[in-house]
């Protein structure tokens, strides 16, 4: 399978966050609600699944899967090495 690109999927699943907050914020607003299923359907395509949130949750694995293969290898005591896990703290970048 043709996997994309992890920026991509980042900058989607990032907007896709922030209407989200938009739209849990003012649920009446018609052109946040359209918004919000725009870059839903977006997430949806870009990930090859049939369901906003199963979008989003196969983004946040594919993105954080990544991440933890690239990581560079740290020494622990008795010499054995392993990758170094980033936290999943909260973007600063999305301001939560």
């Amino acid at each position: 399978m043709l996997l994309p690109a992890k920026a991509e999927v980042a900058r989607h699943l990032e907007r896709y966050r922030a209407w989200e907050r938009l739209l849990l914020a003012a649920p009446a607003d018609g052109a946040v609600r359209g918004k919000f299923e725009n870059t839903a359907y977006t997430l949806c395509v870009l990930m090859g699944e049939r369901c906003a949130r199963e979008a989003a949750d196969a983004a946040e694995r594919y993105l954080h899967a990544n991440a933890a293969a690239s990581a560079p290898a740290v020494k622990h005591r008795g010499g054995r090495s392993r990758a170094r896990v980033e936290s999943r703290g909260p973007s600063p970048a999305l301001g939560r």
